[in-house]
């Protein structure tokens, strides 16, 4: 299937590298806006198609005081002031790059969309029924998640993502998801379905999900996957692969990406982007979907 987000369409494999860039939603978030802008630069620079805009939200046990949240609390208001800016900068420096936001608020997703925002990443699951009607009437894309829950009203629980048995689960409610904001309206070319659960974790959860990824691309849809290892070897702090527990998580994230890649994932949402450009280079010469950048014999 093909995929167009924003201005740009890609080809049947050609690979989306999405760079992560967080936002700070704390007192001091103004003074941070510059040093995001520039992660957006040295992604763009490094190879990254997309970038995708984060700021923490709001937990349903929050408001009640029953749960934890995610670090800082962004209020609707103010998630929406703070993202909303950003991707008008964005836009404004980048005009060809895809923009995404994550965001499971339809009043968050209507900001950014008009602020030129080309892709919505629901981490809710369709939680909020109006996201995708946003994402319709703006002609932007939307990332329908698996959340481990069949109906998604609460908070995301990815555990049982990568369960085998629950495969087909997935597999069947990214498509129903998928289906309903196609009815709505959003362009089939641009609605990508994701596992959910970061797939860069040693847990079973995620060692699961990454092995039965290609279940999910069956599906028909573009797939979108998380592999994060905190701040990339692409101009931030980071161990290099292998040293140390950021150098190790990065190895992990690398080693995944080689084998969702091979499955055929779609879009991989990294923070390291230059390194994942480089497997993913790797494991399309392999598959024979591009020459190699390089060929010498009689090495040794």
């Amino acid at each position: 299937m093909a995929l167009r987000l924003g201005r740009r369409e890609f080809g049947e494999h050609e690979p989306v590298i999405m760079a992560v860039v967080d936002l700070d939603p704390g007192p001091e978030a103004d003074g941070a806006k510059a040093a995001a802008l520039d992660r957006v630069g040295r992604a763009v620079a490094d190879g990254a198609a997309a970038v995708e805009v984060c700021l923490p939200w709001e937990e349903p046990g929050d408001r009640a005081g029953d749960g934890p949240g995610e670090g800082p609390v962004a209020v609707p208001e103010e998630e929406v002031r703070r993202t909303a800016a950003f991707v008008a900068e964005v836009r404004r420096r980048h005009p060809d790059v895809v923009i995404a936001v994550r965001t499971w608020r339809h009043e968050v997703a209507e900001a950014v969309c008009a602020a030129g925002a080309d892709l919505l990443d629901d981490p809710r699951g369709g939680a909020d029924p109006e996201l995708a009607g946003v994402a319709a009437r703006h002609r932007a894309g939307l990332v329908c998640t698996y959340t481990g829950r069949s109906v998604p009203d609460a908070v995301p629980d990815a555990s049982a993502a990568g369960a085998e048995g629950t495969a087909a689960d997935v597999l069947r409610v990214t498509a129903g998801l998928a289906e309903r904001a196609v009815a709505l309206g959003v362009p089939p070319e641009s609605v990508l379905v994701s596992p959910g659960t970061d797939l860069s974790g040693d847990g079973p959860e995620a060692l699961e999900a990454a092995r039965h990824l290609g279940g999910l691309v069956v599906g028909g849809r573009p797939v979108l996957v998380s592999l994060s290892t905190g701040p990339s070897g692409s101009g931030a702090p980071g161990g290099s692969p292998g040293t140390g527990p950021e150098g190790r998580r990065m190895l992990a994230a690398l080693a995944t990406a080689a084998v969702a890649a091979w499955q055929g994932a779609r879009v991989y949402r990294v923070h390291a982007v230059a390194e994942t450009r480089q497997v993913l280079d790797m494991v399309a010469s392999v598959a024979g979907h591009r020459p190699p950048a390089v060929a010498r014999r009689g090495l040794g």
